[in-house]
Parts: C-alpha cells; structure tokens; sequence
C-alpha cells in the first residue's frame, strides 16, 4: 500500500514535471460551479502543491489510527482503511493530472470530470462503514455513537448503504454536467446531516 501510494504520487508529479515547459505561467488550480476556472497559482507551486498536500494528508490519515484509544477496535478493519486512503491518493494524482491536461490546453469540464471519482469515494466510504468499528478518528462520529457500540453499528449499517446510494445517484453529474456540483456536494451533505440525527434518535431509544 505504502509504495503503491508513494508510487502514485511520484508518478503525477514526474508527469506535471513533464509538461512543465507547456504550463502557462499562472496555472488554473480552482473552477466554479460551472466548472469555470475561477482561481489561479504560480506555475512552480501548482506542480508540486497537489502532490505535497496528498503526502501530507497521507501521513496524517495513517498516523491516526496509531492515536486511537480505541486502536484494538480499528485493528479489525484496518486492511479497509487502508484501501480508502490509496483510493484517496489515486484520486488526488488524477485530479493532479486533470489539472496538468487542462492548463496545456485540453478543454473540459473539470467538475464533471472529477464526478467518476468522486463517485468511487463516496462507494468506498460506504464499504469501510460497514465494516468500521468504534473509534474516534474514522467513521460517523457523533457523541452518540462514540458512547454507544449498539448506536454506532446501526448507524454505520445505515450509513454504508445510504453513502452507496449517494455514489451512484452523484453519476447524475455525468449526464447533467451544468449541475455537477450539486451532484458531488448534495447526496455528501445531506446524508450526514441524516446520520447525525439518526444517531440521536437511536440514542435516544436505546438510553431509555
């Protein structure tokens, strides 16, 4: 997992590296809703930006579960977690790459370009919850199912179905391009504002 990671890493960043020559001095690096570029970075911090913020988080995600106090539990599903971090670092190297193509001329809307893999996140969330046991760095965490295991099972059993759901429904963004946004950021939202509320209410019942 570590050398696919630093693989990947290294692969996008050898590819901007590449194409460095091509890159307008102020690269596009942030598109608006109608996935219009909207902000722009010096070309010599854009190359390397993207890559050293996805080693960054990278680190953090997998010194975490080392913190745990719960740390036995996450043992149980840590070959997952560990899954969902290199598909984190796939989908980074390929926003990378999205972001090199785009400034060297191809033409695209990078929002719904990102749709696919946004949508594979969000599958992949779904599978760890499913199988995520109590901890206090990974999952649906909310003082109600931190205090409860029988709370933090049915909410994460719920939840690992509702996140699958949102993967598929966020591929709308595909055929409906103008609302990419609201298919990428919608389903997220409104699913853990759910989960949060269901949380307490299984609380609730289960207190009394």
């Amino acid at each position: 997992m570590r050398r696919l990671s630093f693989g990947l890493i290294g692969a996008s960043t050898l590819f901007a590296l590449y194409f460095y020559s091509d890159l307008p001095q102020d690269v596009a690096t942030h598109w608006n809703a109608a996935g219009i570029a909207d902000g722009y970075t010096d070309k010599l911090i854009a190359v390397f930006l993207l890559p050293a913020l996805t080693l960054f988080i990278y680190g953090l995600l997998s010194v975490l579960p080392l913190l745990d106090p719960l740390k036995r539990n996450v043992k149980s599903f840590r070959s997952s977690y560990e899954g969902c971090i290199v598909a984190f670092v796939i989908f980074m190297s390929y926003l990378h790459v999205l972001t090199i193509m785009y400034n060297v001329g191809f033409r695209f809307n990078m929002i719904a370009a990102l749709v696919p893999g946004f949508a594979c996140m969000f599958f992949l969330i779904g599978s760890l919850l499913q199988v995520a046991k109590r901890n206090w760095f990974i999952g649906i965490r909310t003082p109600w199912t931190l205090s409860s295991d029988n709370v933090w099972d049915k909410t994460h059993r719920l939840g690992a179905k509702l996140f699958k759901a949102g993967a598929i429904l966020s591929l709308g963004g595909i055929v409906f391009q103008d609302f990419a946004a609201l298919f990428l950021l919608l389903p997220p939202a409104l699913l853990s504002l759910f989960l949060v509320v269901y949380s307490y209410i299984k609380y609730q019942k289960y207190a009394n």
